[in-house]
């Protein structure tokens, strides 16, 4: 049977139909996925969808299935940092990668101020997405309890705050990252080894600075005269470790809880006259492909794997969407060291 559709006029479904000489409903459950029909008629069906050059109605598809084809990429933070940080540049373009991938549209949403919180959730709840990765890792901020309250699936990155309980987080081992990279710093013989931390309303940043507390054994006392916080930010990372080398005029090593403020650090260390290993070795945090390996010198740090942590995220929540029974729990992703010159 030899049908065209209407020239110059989109196919339709009954195009494609009468084009495999099946049933309207037939040619439906073939893109639709269904298992109720038969390899024939799933072949003819998909070859019509070919030579027709068919596109699916995704608003007419929507009203049946109650599926947007979209998923929200939200991120709890202010657009500067979005924009000037590289380590969540990488977040989105994984992000974006992973469900283009599973052939999903990504939403991104930026969520800071209160009435930003308040259009996410509308928005969220409008059925306008079929579900959310959720980026919100600040202590108060109340994104996450809204999440818990949509009637979608949402994976968290990271470890939010207040009870896991019944939440799914993909996170990486950040309390172990920062043990293992004071611990390398331990064994190349270095004794007043610091830390740059994170912001401290921060999960990351808290657990982060726990692998170097462990790891020198320090006590409250040592912390507050050694740690200084950079703010997730390269001029923050110049100001903290400006005020260490103050405070610890004989430090000689220095852990910082992200590349983006290590390089900061570095530009600090410098300007004060001191070489790098020679007189102070730093390790960062991320092995973030645009900073570590171009610093100068390059910079040793521990890596997590954060296209993984996304891949992982995609993975859990399109698992959900299939309508999977899936143990909620918390995933923890390894972190390693990559050794170059700064250490």
């Amino acid at each position: 049977m030899s049908v065209q559709s209407h020239s110059g006029a989109r196919p339709t479904l009954e195009d494609v139909a009468a084009k495999a000489g099946v049933s309207r409903a037939t040619a439906s459950r073939v893109l639709n996925a269904s298992p109720r029909v038969s390899p024939e008629a799933h072949e003819a069906v998909t070859a019509a969808v070919m030579e027709l050059g068919y596109q699916p109605n995704q608003a007419a598809r929507a009203l049946v299935t109650r599926r947007s084809g979209a998923v929200a990429v939200v991120f709890s933070e202010p657009e500067p940092k979005i924009f000037d940080d590289p380590h969540f540049a990488w977040l989105i373009r994984s992000a974006a990668r992973s469900l283009a991938d599973a052939d999903v549209q990504m939403v991104l949403m930026l969520v800071h101020s209160t009435q930003d919180q308040a259009r996410a959730e509308r928005f969220l709840a409008g059925g306008h997405v079929d579900g959310a990765l959720l980026f919100a890792p600040h202590k108060g901020d109340q994104l996450p309890t809204v999440a818990r309250k949509l009637p979608l699936p949402v994976v968290y990155a990271g470890r939010p705050w207040g009870s896991l309980r019944g939440l799914h987080t993909v996170d990486h081992d950040n309390e172990g990252g920062g043990l293992l990279a004071t611990e390398h710093l331990i064994s190349l013989g270095r004794k007043k080894i610091v830390s740059v931390t994170g912001p401290l309303d921060e999960h990351s940043a808290m657990d982060r600075l726990a692998g170097w507390r462990t790891a020198v054994g320090a006590d409250d006392e040592t912390a507050a005269l050694m740690t200084a916080d950079g703010g997730f930010s390269r001029e923050g990372g110049k100001k903290a470790m400006e005020a260490l080398l103050g405070r610890v005029p004989d430090l000689d090593a220095v852990f910082v809880a992200s590349d983006h403020m290590a390089a900061g650090v570095l530009d600090a260390v410098r300007e004060a006259g001191k070489r790098v290993p020679e007189d102070v070795a730093i390790v960062g945090f991320d092995d973030h492909p645009m900073i570590a390996p171009h610093t100068t010198p390059s910079l040793t740090s521990v890596r997590q794997d954060t296209s993984a942590q996304v891949r992982h995220m995609v993975t859990h929540l399109l698992r959900l969407l299939r309508g999977e029974t899936i143990r909620a729990r918390r995933e923890v992703l390894p972190t390693t060291l990559v050794r170059r010159e700064s250490a």
